[in-house]
């Protein structure tokens, strides 16, 4: 089988199962495409995509302008590790921050990484405002808790 080659819904769904790691109960629904607020799966059934990846594409699927700019984004630089700098970042946070009316923020893609800030915050205004010795802030949390996929 070539990767490319059509699969039925069923075929796409025995390959997940044999070959892939289950961290996630899939609806039984094999999406091949999208445009706007519209999916298709393999067959060519339509559907609304009332998901929309969890609200990571809320502005709908292969909108023209989105696919331009990052066609465009993707030619010049792909993906730089917040382990540097880069030319945009800046310029994204002091728009947003002023947009929004807010001192700071920290853009980022999973629930996971909102957590791991949100606990460092709190830590840091345990020792700076709350006085906690250092090293002594105890951070309580739910067991069970869902904060992405990571």
């Amino acid at each position: 089988m070539a990767v490319l080659d059509q699969l039925t819904s069923q075929e796409a769904i025995e390959l997940e199962n044999k070959y892939g790691a289950h961290n996630y109960h899939p609806l039984p629904v094999v999406l091949s495409r999208g445009e706007g607020v519209h999916v298709w799966d393999v067959e060519g059934k339509k559907y609304y995509d009332f998901l929309s990846a969890y609200s990571a594409v809320n502005q709908g699927h292969c909108h023209p302008k989105i696919v331009d700019a990052m066609t465009q984004q993707a030619k010049t630089l792909s993906l730089t590790s917040r382990a540097f700098y880069n030319n945009m970042l800046g310029r994204y946070e002091k728009f947003a921050s002023e947009y929004f009316g807010f001192d700071k923020l920290l853009p980022m893609n999973t629930g996971a990484e909102a957590v791991e800030t949100a606990l460092k915050i709190a830590r840091k205004w345990a020792y700076e405002v709350k006085g906690i010795d250092e090293n002594k802030a105890e951070i309580i949390v739910c067991e069970n808790n869902f904060h992405g996929r990571t």
